[in-house]
């Protein structure tokens, strides 16, 4: 089942406070039904100011399409943003765009637009077809002084930045004097793709942001799970990690995002044609021994916030998997009194019966002679975060059976 809010205009504004979304709906898409979301970070606020400059980003597709939408938040600024131009293109190398490539990008037909605190705006669809995998840069030109950006911290991308002035049309990278790691108010594309079978959230936090991965070569395993999921019938794929993320409690650095209870409904079942998240967090509760209201976690307190997901999931006719915790022995984080509440959580998950199926990324990882530890060719070297073979691996291990019914 779709939710109501794929189904929504091309000039839809999101409004986020205290968890709740407020949707106004313009006309009608006719091609709503067949949308989903091929590219979407999660956003939070504490990003730099900029002025009178032009932003150019990449992103990724997990799938192929027509009729492209971009996405652009103010979701966690605190003041309006005035965006002078906005533009769409084919990456040819680095900021240079492929010949003939370059499309604007309007918002209910306009090609300036101030953006609300707080919300968030879909252009009208863009004249343009694209692959999956094939990358597209997006320019956005800020002409007035911003607050704190609305960002996404850790691409593991690479995006850039002008010289003074919209540089929104050039082709050439030339002006793009400048470039950062992060992404800066877009949250999101999304394509008419008649064949897919829908999009498939994964939900988490820094394992699923693709830590200690390297930049611009999408080998995170959400990455590798699209790759499993291609051809004649394809699942988009959307990447909703946020490094240090927890679910229980909003992190004390603000760029890490307020907690998965309170960011799912957004974050996860608002998503163009959402049918399925795949759910791994609970790593940073753990290792913070964060419970609700500052009290010490306990594993009962984890396992009730992950039947709350659940339970919004299934309200919204989204399936849910759930994703056991990754072995971190020799990390920051393990003591062992951290290891028996990922034991529990991680027995809960499996055994619970509440998720609708279970990704069992711990038994895949974890080092054979030592179950509380990750295998040593699947580890970065941090003992937390898997290198690109242990997110390949982490792909592997999720049974496609349960993302194609």
């Amino acid at each position: 089942m779709i939710p109501q809010k794929a189904l929504l205009a091309a000039a839809t504004i999101v409004s986020l406070i205290s968890g709740s979304t407020n949707t106004a709906v313009a006309a009608p898409d006719s091609s709503a039904a067949q949308r989903v979301s091929a590219w979407s970070p999660s956003m939070t606020i504490g990003g730099p100011n900029f002025t009178d400059q032009t932003l150019r980003m990449v992103a990724h597709p997990s799938v192929g399409g027509d009729g492209l939408r971009v996405h652009l938040s103010n979701l966690r600024g605190t003041t309006p943003l005035a965006v002078g131009a906005v533009s769409v293109a084919l990456q040819a190398d680095r900021a240079t765009a492929t010949d003939g490539s370059q499309r604007t990008v309007t918002f209910s037909h306009k090609k300036a637009l101030t953006i609300p605190a707080g919300q968030e705006v879909v252009s009208d669809p863009v004249p343009l077809s694209v692959r999956a995998e094939q990358n597209l840069l997006v320019s956005l030109y800020l002409p007035q002084a911003t607050s704190s950006a609305t960002w996404h911290s850790d691409a593991f991308d690479v995006s850039y930045l002008s010289k003074p002035g919209d540089h929104t049309a050039d082709a050439e990278d030339g002006n793009y004097v400048a470039a950062t790691t992060s992404w800066y108010y877009l949250s999101g594309l999304d394509v008419v793709a008649p064949a897919a079978r829908g999009t498939v959230v994964a939900f988490g936090d820094s394992i699923t942001d693709g830590y200690n991965t390297p930049a611009s070569v999408y080998h995170r395993w959400p990455d590798d799970l699209a790759r499993r999921l291609a051809g004649p019938h394809p699942s988009a794929v959307v990447d909703a990690g946020i490094g240090g993320n927890r679910v229980l409690t909003d992190v004390p650095n603000i760029w890490q995002g307020v907690s998965a209870l309170k960011r799912f409904a957004h974050d996860a079942l608002a998503q163009p044609g959402v049918r399925t998240v795949i759910l791994m967090e609970g790593i940073n509760d753990i290792g913070n021994n964060a419970g609700p209201g500052g009290v010490p976690l306990t594993a009962q307190q984890l396992i009730d916030g992950y039947r709350e997901l659940i339970r919004q999931a299934h309200a919204a006719g989204v399936r849910i998997l759930g994703g056991t915790l990754l072995p971190d022995k020799g990390a920051g984080y393990y003591s062992d009194s951290a290891e028996a509440i990922r034991q529990a959580a991680n027995a809960w998950i499996r055994t619970g019966g509440q998720f609708d199926g279970v990704a069992d990324f711990d038994q895949a990882l974890q080092d054979p002679s030592d179950p509380a530890a990750l295998r040593a060719g699947f580890d970065s070297g941090d003992h937390l975060h898997p290198n690109e073979a242990g997110m390949q691996a982490m792909a592997d291990a999720v049974d496609l059976r349960l993302l194609n019914r």
